[in-house]
């Protein structure tokens, strides 16, 4: 009679076993559903995102403006920007926007009363401040306007951060640099109005407070009573993609099938983790690449075939590297960096030039050829400061 009623609570005891299993699988999918949902949810605000209180983020410049009566509209796609710019006078803010073609932005821009280019790229310059380009990074000084644009008289000094050189004719230039080099440039046909400012130097939560920075911010966003911030996307492209996604080439069953073995590996953790022991955890020591960034958005560059896109960032990483490994200060400008590499290795300074900051890049084949050309320049660089090896 007894060893009945024990194998009945054995038996018992086993069922309880396999549904506390089962809860504990369940609870660790929905923990591991919601921080995958928050971390995707977080990779939408991203720097420059008016919604992200972030270091780099823009949300306290979206909050100023709606205090000062601005009515702040968030456009995470072109076509809600589109509705918006056309159904009133508007302000359109615009980072850098490479998933859209040079159409796609026309068409943004067009649609506004104003435009404030907060990221503006050499494409942005092509398109709306022709003939103007980028010239590098202004000293860590703050400067005054130095301009005749009450905006910037009102604003004061800022330290402008990446600097621009103006076409000349109507373009209203403002905080100048070395070189004949500018942080905000501005152009009006009389109806429409065009602003090319580093955002990124400027707007951004960790710098809005320093200098004249908020006033700027103010003073250029703030014109309409409505602005309208466009968040681009890679998934928010207006260009053709004939190539077939990771997406398009699984099957179907896939998803389902990957999703078992989570929960049964999960399961097998939770059945087999009390006999094995609990884990440990090891640190390894991992290396990222500082330009990585850099490099990646030069890949993006050039899988939309805009090689001069791609040739500005690959350029602009390999400066930055330079000039830290010359030891050159923020405020070196990228001929100042070009020549001292030439004076380091020897070599013609035109020709550094050249590779640096003059030569055009207008195919791929240019841009595979300028690539090699800044890696063989580094290299050659990083043997003259360090004779006994390339460090990297």
């Amino acid at each position: 009679m007894s060893t009945s009623i024990e194998i009945r609570e054995t038996s018992r005891g086993r069922r309880v076993s396999v549904w506390i299993a089962i809860g504990i699988v369940v609870i660790l999918i929905g923990i591991l559903g919601g921080v995958l949902s928050g971390l995707g949810a977080w990779n939408q605000r991203n720097a420059l995102d008016p919604e992200s209180p972030a270091p780099l983020g823009t949300r306290a410049v979206a909050e100023l403006l709606r205090e000062q009566g601005v009515d702040v509209i968030i456009a995470r796609d072109r076509v809600t920007a589109l509705e918006e710019l056309s159904a009133r006078d508007a302000t359109l803010v615009l980072p850098d926007a490479p998933a859209l073609s040079d159409r796609g932005v026309e068409t943004l821009v067009d649609a506004a009363m104003d435009a404030v280019l907060i990221q503006p790229r050499s494409r942005d310059l092509r398109l709306f401040l022709p003939g103007s380009t980028p010239t590098g990074v202004a000293e860590a000084a703050p400067v005054e306007p130095q301009c005749d644009l009450p905006e910037a008289e009102r604003s004061g000094a800022v330290v402008p951060g990446r600097v621009f050189a103006p076409s000349g004719g109507a373009v209203i230039a403002c905080y100048p640099a070395e070189n004949e080099s500018y942080g905000l440039l501005v152009q009006s046909d009389g109806e429409h109005r065009v602003a090319a400012v580093d955002g990124a130097a400027l707007f951004v939560n960790e710098s809005l407070a320093a200098d004249g920075n908020a006033a700027l911010a103010l003073n250029l966003m703030g014109r309409h009573a409505v602005l309208v911030w466009y968040v681009p996307s890679l998934s928010d492209t207006d260009l053709a993609d004939t190539t077939p996604s990771l997406g398009d080439l699984t099957p179907p069953w896939v998803s389902p099938a990957i999703l078992i073995l989570i929960a049964a590996g999960i399961a097998a953790a939770v059945w087999r983790g009390r006999r094995f022991g609990p884990l440990v955890a090891e640190r390894l020591p991992v290396t990222v690449r500082a330009s990585e960034t850099t490099e990646g958005l030069g890949r993006l560059y050039a899988g939309s075939r805009d090689s001069v896109h791609a040739a500005e960032q690959l350029r602009i990483a390999a400066l930055t590297r330079l000039a830290r490994r010359l030891s050159l200060g923020n405020g070196a400008t990228p001929t100042e960096i070009a020549d001292a590499a030439a004076a380091r290795i020897g070599a013609d300074r035109g020709v550094v030039r050249g590779i640096l900051v003059d030569d055009a890049t207008r195919t791929d084949t240019d841009l595979l050829t300028l690539r090699a050309r800044l890696r063989d320049l580094e290299d050659a660089v990083y043997a003259a400061v360090r004779p006994e090896g390339n460090p990297r």
